[in-house]
């Protein structure tokens, strides 16, 4: 009987160390790169196709006190940009848009108005203390770095409405 009580204790530890290094391991799930070419973001707003022009889209990579920061921004030709700014990202793996003090991770979606800026518009995440979205890293080199995103904004510049940005992905060189 004893032997029995200390197989199985065994084997509940063994299955609680298996759980816990396969589900805590933030590489595991730096998602699949989605499907933007090369070049381009391109995500769903609020259920209607976005896709940036290659032209009009960059990514910068810094790296400044041991800390790297890159800023993806993908822009199309009718003013409408995804702007990610991803600061603190030590390799692949998901990190949360917000969530709290300590915010490193923002995503905007903008409508510019081009014949009169100040009335652009600009849905900001995260807009409050709550997590807001998500982005997965899936490649992030010196040269090149690719993912998926998602997030809700809110409009900071008049109605406080809400934008469902899903389905995001970017494919970017530095």
């Amino acid at each position: 009987m004893k032997t029995m009580k200390n197989t199985m204790y065994t084997v509940l530890i063994a299955l609680a160390l298996v759980f816990t290094m396969t589900s805590c391991n933030k590489d595991d799930d730096g998602g699949d790169g989605g499907n933007a070419a090369a070049g381009t973001v391109k995500a769903k707003v609020d259920g209607s196709n976005f896709s940036s022009n290659p032209q009009l889209s960059m990514a910068t990579q810094t790296n400044a006190g041991g800390s790297t920061i890159v800023t993806v921004q993908g822009n199309d030709n009718s003013g409408k940009a995804i702007v990610l700014v991803m600061n603190g990202l030590t390799g692949t793996g998901t990190y949360n848009i917000g969530g709290g003090a300590n915010i490193s991770i923002s995503a905007s979606y903008l409508e510019v108005n081009v014949s009169n800026p100040a009335d652009t518009q600009t849905w900001q995440a995260p807009f409050d203390d709550t997590v807001a979205g998500e982005v997965k890293i899936n490649e992030l080199s010196s040269s090149k770095v690719v993912g998926t995103f998602s997030f809700t904004g809110k409009n900071v510049n008049g109605d406080n409405s809400t934008k469902a940005i899903s389905e995001g992905s970017f494919n970017m060189n530095f």
